[in-house]
């Protein structure tokens, strides 16, 4: 118990070097709209740019909880259902990390903030038994996936690269909230729920800017 304990701390720790610190790499290619090339005024790459940012910063956040959540739980087989859903993760940070470098936008300068502020809450949901922590993952999926869609609309209409990223991270967490409540996730108090909204309101409005 004692290894297996140390084993999932230093899985955890490399997790996090590895969020904050190299560069990731993605399984699956980045997704694209063949045939339409992006042209960008300079005004429109700063639009995206911000947007992206701000995608970039949820990704890594989505890394912080999954890791933490499989770090709470003793529950083998949903420890692995946290790890497949964070390789999708990985992918959707490497893909909006491209697309902040070929945008010449940079990422936020809070990264490990944010992390470690996911940690913690992600921690705490699954300290709370892994029911509730797979509504933690349900109502943050949903959140998520709103959050996508209104960028959708926010993006400007050229932007073909960036939109078909946002439009397959959308449907990837999207999936993700499916593959929670068939795990048995059960519904979070509406109190919770607008705490949730609250605080990555605040995340996105800081991390468009910083």
């Amino acid at each position: 118990m004692l290894n297996n304990l140390q084993d999932r701390f230093f899985i955890t720790c490399d997790a996090a070097l590895r969020t904050l610190f190299v560069t990731p790499h993605a399984e699956r290619a980045c997704p694209t709209l063949p045939g339409e090339a992006t042209e960008l005024t300079d005004a429109e790459k700063a639009q995206s740019g911000a947007l992206m940012r701000v995608n970039h910063v949820g990704e890594v956040c989505a890394q912080a909880l999954y890791t933490a959540q499989a770090f709470a739980t003793n529950n083998e087989a949903l420890r692995a259902h946290y790890s497949k859903a964070s390789a999708d993760e990985t992918n959707h940070l490497a893909w909006t990390q491209q697309r902040l470098e070929e945008l010449g936008a940079r990422p936020s300068l809070l990264n490990p903030l944010w992390y470690g502020a996911a940690f913690g809450l992600g921690l705490v949901a699954g300290r709370l038994g892994d029911a509730i922590s797979l509504g933690f993952v349900v109502e943050t999926e949903n959140q998520v996936e709103a959050h996508l869609e209104s960028h959708l609309s926010l993006l400007p209409a050229n932007d073909h690269a960036s939109r078909a990223i946002v439009a397959q991270m959308k449907d990837d967490e999207m999936r993700h909230a499916v593959d929670a409540q068939k795990a048995g996730a059960v519904p979070l108090p509406p109190p919770v729920k607008s705490l949730m909204s609250a605080a990555a309101k605040l995340m996105t409005t800081v991390a468009h800017r910083i």
